[in-house]
């Protein structure tokens, strides 16, 4: 039975630290496994992408894969087939199918009956391989800490989704700064506060969000397929804009994050996206490291 990565939770704490474990020694070049060697791997994109879409494909190809760029606009997922019969094709030609998409159900119901690991590149709902590889990071900067205090700031979006998923399995003392009516999923929310481990804080301050913390996080106000509320959305959120002023308030060694793409000048400022606290761009490289280490723990179970 193949094992598919819908959302973070599908893994169990041990298996996330197996991950980044795996993670480093692949990125050390301790190890160069190819468990894709002589086979193809599916990548679906409905929504525009370059890190994605980039380091999957390089991924799969250093895996001994070779990577198939199929549009939404080709296949018309759940239109022109349904979703179960063309994960049941899919499966007797590649060994593996990534999808970058709009619904998280569109994700798991290709997982149910795909007879290949399934892996989300992302959705409205969730960005789970972003925040493995962002987490990742943190450790790769910071060093081993029982607990890190992540402050985002910003949209309650998939990433905010993703932060939650991580915390329910890991200890996190993660804080969301955000507007009263852009809030993350409340389920999520909710199964990420009962993990007695983490500690989730919730508030409208910026600055209370961001005291202290090791981390700052933001990320676009207006997500792909939001972009018509740009202007509502800077409206809600400009006072979170991650600029000097509100980083000054962490930690003086706090890192900053953003997964990219950035809308510079709107939810955060030149200074602190190419300012010496920034590790945006190692965040980025990540991407590569720990989405090779999800498929290859995932293809062991295939």
């Amino acid at each position: 039975m193949p094992r598919s990565l819908c959302q973070i939770t599908d893994f169990t704490t041990d298996e996330v630290q197996e991950i980044f474990s795996l993670c480093g020694k692949m990125k050390k070049g301790e190890i160069a496994p190819r468990p894709l060697e002589g086979k193809s791997a599916a990548c679906i994109f409905t929504k525009e992408s370059l890190r994605t879409r980039i380091s999957f494909e390089v991924g799969i190809s250093e895996l001994g894969g070779n990577p198939i760029y199929v549009t939404g606009k080709e296949i018309k997922l759940g239109e022109r087939e349904t979703i179960a019969d063309a994960a049941r094709v899919l499966s007797r030609y590649v060994g593996l199918i990534m999808i970058r998409t709009f619904k998280q159900s569109d994700v798991e119901e290709l997982a149910r009956y795909a007879d290949v690991p399934v892996i989300n590149g992302l959705t409205d709902l969730v960005h789970p391989c972003q925040i493995l590889g962002d987490y990742f990071t943190i450790m790769e900067h910071l060093g081993p800490k029982e607990r890190y205090k992540i402050a985002y700031v910003g949209d309650g979006n998939n990433i905010t989704n993703s932060w939650l998923n991580l915390a329910s399995l890991i200890p996190i003392d993660f804080r969301i700064g955000t507007a009263a009516d852009c809030i993350p999923d409340e389920q999520l929310l909710k199964r990420a506060q009962a993990n007695p481990a983490s500690r989730i804080l919730l508030t409208e301050d910026p600055k209370e969000a961001v005291q202290d913390a090791d981390v700052v996080y933001t990320d676009v106000w207006a997500s792909m397929g939001q972009k018509h509320l740009v202007e509502e959305k800077t409206s809600k959120l400009k006072k979170y804009q991650l600029n000097s002023q509100l980083l000054g308030y962490a930690d003086p060694k706090a890192i900053v994050l953003h997964c990219l793409p950035a809308e510079r000048g709107r939810e955060i400022t030149d200074e602190v996206i190419d300012g010496p606290q920034s590790v945006v761009f190692d965040q980025a490289e990540n991407r590569l490291h720990i989405q090779k280490a999800i498929m290859v723990f995932l293809l062991q179970y295939a």
